[in-house]
């Protein structure tokens, strides 16, 4: 049977390197890894450096790729004051949306509790855990502050660069044009900057899954898969229950034409669902917008402002893993805890839509601000790339949405038919 399953494998690896695709080495990676775990767990044990380079990589992206990506979102949109109504308008219905997306993830997770009863390896549990104490609401608020956002870097504090980030990205719209861009240009510069150096390390994330997966299944046998596949049927769940409560009605109460709203983002979402990138899908997203009979201002200022603020999917899918993470490591947060994390998620999320595997980045960085172990986070990462198809495809459906809802809410979206090719 050893050997049966090797030869598998290596069928398997020579499908994947015909595929040529990341998330297909990435699930390929897993197998290996469960499977290396099984049969060889000491060397599996040895296999963790990998996983540990890999995670240090990764939390180097986060404070950089935050403060760009939310400068260049704040900065970059600042014809908000000129265009008035329409951004207050946008700005709300965003901010509404993805509330309710991070409310249905935490009552999935919760419900389901598909982190309880996964075991930490025992290197894991040696680490320090700050078990969340009791606080004031005065000292939860304080937190959020940056006193120095040097130490708030170092020391991953992930809301206090949030905050430090969305003041300047405020305080660079507000100056004039000609001082505004030379620091958006290099805000600018960065974000794409992080957003390339994010794609090289993600080239890195076949081998820190695979080791991760060998190390942790080396420790705990194949009995965690189990809580992988309940985390994943969680989130489907999770996003069914978000489209049918959410979305849907929106849609209903902002007299959306469903069938031709549905033939329009079939292709962009099909995009999105292929390369777990909202940025692929935007230009084709724009279009089939602009067919359906939203004016091309609307749509021009309404789905790149919702590409910063309107993560739906990305939204739900953090506020899922962060409970998962810490019903994984036995940690009993507080509600006050929970919600002040959630909070922490839904602001660091804002802008990372356009880079394959992005939440990733900012559920570790969050995690460890929080004092919760990584391991739990490289379980999810095994299984990530098929979150990541689905979470990405709610993401552009959600913009898509977004941009016919305003239009109406402008009474800029015709009555009537309107052919879509």
């Amino acid at each position: 049977m050893l050997l049966l399953r090797w030869l598998a494998i290596a069928a398997l690896a020579v499908w994947a390197a015909r595929r040529k695709s990341l998330t297909i080495w990435i699930l390929f990676a897993m197998i290996v890894g469960a499977e290396v775990g099984h049969d060889f767990p000491a060397l599996a044990t040895q296999l963790r450096v990998f996983s540990q380079i890999f995670l240090r990589l990764i939390r180097t992206i986060v404070a950089p790729l935050l403060f760009a990506t939310l400068v260049v979102g704040i900065a970059g949109h600042s014809n908000l004051r000129q265009v008035g109504r329409m951004g207050v308008k946008a700005l709300i219905y965003f901010e509404v949306v993805t509330t309710l997306a991070l409310l249905i993830g935490w009552g999935a997770i919760t419900v389901s509790r598909a982190g309880v009863g996964v075991t930490l390896p025992a290197a894991a549990e040696t680490q320090p855990i700050q078990q969340p104490g009791q606080r004031t609401w005065q000292d939860i608020v304080l937190d959020v502050f940056p006193e120095n956002i040097a130490r708030a870097v170092a020391e991953a504090e992930m809301l206090q660069v949030v905050v430090f980030s969305v003041l300047f990205g405020v305080a660079l719209a507000l100056i004039p044009d000609d001082k505004r861009r030379p620091m958006l240009a290099f805000a600018e510069s960065l974000a794409e900057t992080m957003f390339r150096f994010t794609r090289i390390v993600m080239l890195m994330a076949p081998i820190g899954v695979g080791a991760a997966i060998a190390y942790t299944v080396g420790q705990l046998g194949l009995g965690v898969l189990v809580n992988l596949f309940k985390l994943l049927a969680t989130f489907y769940v999770a996003v069914g229950i978000f489209v049918l409560v959410v979305l849907l009605p929106v849609a209903l109460l902002a007299r959306v034409p469903l069938r031709r709203f549905a033939q329009a983002v079939a292709e962009p979402i099909s995009i999105a669902f292929a390369t777990t990138s909202s940025e692929a899908a935007l230009p084709r997203a724009m279009e089939a917008m602009e067919r359906l009979g939203v004016p091309r201002q609307i749509v021009a200022f309404v789905m790149p402002t919702g590409y910063s603020f309107n993560l739906d999917g990305s939204t739900l899918y953090l506020s899922l893993a962060a409970i998962f993470v810490a019903q994984a490591a036995g940690i009993e947060m507080p509600v006050g805890q929970q919600l002040v994390l959630l909070l922490t998620l839904m602001l660091s999320s804002k802008g990372v839509a356009g880079v394959p595997r992005g939440a990733l980045v900012i559920l570790l960085g969050t995690v460890s601000s929080f004092g919760l172990p990584a391991e739990p986070v490289f379980v999810i990462l095994g299984i990530d790339a098929i979150l990541d198809m689905l979470r990405t495809s709610l993401n552009v459906l959600g913009n898509c949405l977004a941009t016919v809802v305003i239009a109406r809410w402008e009474g800029e979206f015709p009555t009537a038919s309107v052919h879509v090719p």
